[in-house]
């Protein structure tokens, strides 16, 4: 398959999950990948798997976004992937709105939020020369609901959802085909989920309960993202900008009850 053969692309946040996921996709179809995360073996494993090239990058930190302008003056493709939610910290901290401590709330924005401003950035620059490119935001459903105990998280995919729509609309006046657009998923299967879900017999349970609430009762797969990723990044996609597709089981489509 060859529907991205000739682009390069670059992946935040590809060492595991949709990251992971998306990058493989790309390779399938003829991309080449710039795999980059924080994790080095995990990232350097997975590009050499696909037999792309690894850099090592933190999304929140401008220095390593001018490492890479400075490697990768061009480019075809960017995925702003790269997130947290804010709970990988020990012992968890609170974000709800009452109890969030503002370095936390800080934390979350420069590495979801300060992250897809500095890769868009770098994007519209390394694609200007070509005139074209696709620039894909991996926001989340929590970016168009509420969520209370998690307000940072919200915060920075809904800052997302909102910046790739300045993106799209700021390439678009200034002549150039580079397009931006935003993928919102749900609950994804991804190793972020395995220290709530455990193992042993009440997994199935646990998982059950999560995605009670959506209409197709199930976890989402991450390939099933990185499917969404494909079509943007592609020509098939070539009139949509400012875009945000949601990839949820119908969870935002409404009640299922009468």
């Amino acid at each position: 398959m060859t529907r991205l053969a000739g682009k390069t692309s670059l992946v935040t946040g590809a060492a595991r999950g949709i990251g992971e996921a998306i990058a493989k996709a790309f390779a399938s179809e003829g991309a080449q990948v710039i795999v980059t995360d924080i994790d080095t073996d995990q990232g350097e494993a997975v590009a050499d798997a696909i037999g792309g090239t690894f850099l090592r990058l933190d999304v929140s930190s401008e220095a390593d976004w001018d490492n890479v302008a400075r490697r990768f003056p061009t480019l075809d493709i960017l995925v702003n992937n790269a997130g947290i939610t804010g709970f990988e910290e020990q012992p968890t901290p609170s974000h709800d709105p009452e109890n969030a401590q503002l370095s936390h709330w800080r934390a979350v924005h420069a590495v979801n939020l300060d992250g897809t401003f500095l890769g868009c950035r770098y994007a519209i620059r390394a694609m200007r020369a070509k005139g074209a490119g696709s620039i894909i935001n991996i926001s989340s459903r929590s970016g168009v609901v509420g969520v209370p105990m998690a307000a940072a998280y919200a915060s920075s995919k809904a800052a997302i959802r909102n910046h790739t729509k300045s993106v799209a609309l700021y390439c678009a006046a200034q002549g150039l085909n580079i397009r931006c657009n935003s993928i919102h998923p749900a609950a994804v299967m991804t190793p972020m989920w395995e220290p709530m879900l455990g193992q042993g017999p009440a997994r199935a349970e646990r998982e059950a309960a999560i995605v009670a609430d959506t209409p197709m009762r199930r976890f989402g797969r991450p390939e099933e993202v990185a499917a969404i990723a494909v079509l943007l990044a592609s020509d098939e996609a070539a009139y949509m900008t400012g875009a945000e597709l949601t990839i949820d089981g119908g969870i935002l489509a409404g009640s299922t009850g009468i």
